[in-house]
């Protein structure tokens, strides 16, 4: 199975996504962690990523797809991949059925985690306080909150067309949320 997570950034995306990965063995693709990942590697690419995300701007569409398909390559034989924080544009989204495309494969279920934004703010504050990560600073959150709303919301009719589109409440407990996502999932694979 082939599963989007939309939502914006705090949602809960990351936990449920690791969560999926170790109960199905998916293969999480965290664009955030790919690009954190590629930030601290003090190469040529991740000084360029990093100089992006402290802007709190988008990284390019080119180095997320390049990530994403040298990922979907090396895990090629995982029983399904879990998308988190990918697509964020239309671009993203028709470069992903491409890659998945050519392996014979597409998007299965696109999991929308509905979230209060004002609530969002308490959240990426504390995680800020706790992790310390660049990216979570408020200034930079409310940039990154505002494109989540201008670039990647837009993806939802898409999906939805589609009949790939679910919503979940994001505001509950992780458990709460953890249910809903597996009802979702069990109704898709059946």
């Amino acid at each position: 199975m082939n599963l989007i997570l939309f939502g914006p950034p705090a949602a809960g995306k990351g936990t449920q996504s690791r969560r999926l990965a170790q109960e199905h063995g998916f293969i999480q693709l965290s664009t955030g962690d790919m690009l954190r990942a590629a930030r601290s590697s003090g190469s040529e690419l991740g000084q360029r990523v990093a100089k992006i995300m402290d802007e709190g701007a988008l990284v390019s569409d080119e180095i997320v797809i390049a990530l994403i398909d040298e990922q979907l390559e090396t895990h090629s034989q995982a029983p399904g991949f879990i998308f988190d924080g990918f697509p964020r544009t239309v671009g993203q989204a028709k470069a992903l059925d491409a890659c998945l495309e050519k392996r014979g494969k597409a998007v299965d279920l696109v999991i929308r985690l509905k979230v209060d934004e004002e609530k969002l703010i308490s959240r990426i504050t504390k995680r800020f306080a706790e992790e310390g990560r660049k990216d979570d600073n408020p200034e930079t959150f409310i940039s990154r909150l505002e494109q989540y709303n201008a670039n990647t919301a837009p993806l939802l009719p898409l999906y939805a067309d589609r009949g790939l589109l679910v919503e979940v409440n994001g505001m509950g407990s992780i458990e709460e949320v953890s249910l809903q996502i597996d009802t979702a999932c069990k109704e898709v694979a059946n």
